[in-house]
């Protein structure tokens, strides 16, 4: 008897390169998190998820090496915006390097705490920091809510095979009302 498996190429090794190969299949939402500093900084991830309701907690992964970790690594609260799916450009901008990721056209104000807070994004939490756990060349951050605002709806932008993309079938010329 044949089985759909027989048809597949077999295991292989799950080093880097074939598990970045692997996670390219998955979709992920895309958020700006951004922490407040001398200056404030901020950058794309696509690692945000829900850890616990009770207490509610979420995570965010960050590279050690990366030019926001030094202050990530010491900020009291962080912000985590969830982004629209016409928020490609601000993705791009928080995920580009040596550059000034605050200055127009990015719209932003101090929000609580001093934290960056992004005009215009489908949701943002204002979060306490309550752990950074390193992993690898990774450090993930758990952080308690204790501010959110949303917009009635919107559509997310996601992240897949390299590329930012849509929900199949998403609202076409809905107008939203933006969470900030």
């Amino acid at each position: 008897m044949t089985t759909e498996s027989d048809h597949r190429p077999p295991p292989v090794e799950a080093d880097a390169d074939t598990l970045r190969t692997l996670l390219r299949h998955q979709a992920s939402t895309v958020v700006v998190v951004t922490a407040p500093g001398a200056p404030a900084v901020g950058f794309t991830a696509t690692s945000f998820t829900s850890v616990s309701l009770a207490p509610p907690i979420v995570s965010f992964c960050l590279h050690l090496g990366a030019s926001s970790w030094p202050t990530v690594a010491r900020s009291r609260h962080v912000a985590v915006h969830l982004l629209a799916h016409h928020q490609q450009d601000l993705a791009r901008t928080f995920a580009t390097s040596g550059i000034d990721r605050f200055a127009a056209p990015t719209r932003w104000q101090a929000g609580p705490q001093g934290v960056p807070i992004l005009d215009d994004t489908l949701a943002w939490l204002l979060c306490r920091v309550v752990e950074r756990v390193p992993v690898g060349d990774h450090a993930i951050v758990l952080a308690e809510p204790e501010l959110v605002r949303h917009a009635d709806v919107g559509s997310p932008l996601l992240y897949h095979r390299g590329r930012y993309a849509g929900l199949a079938g998403g609202p076409e010329g809905v107008t939203r009302r933006p969470a900030a």
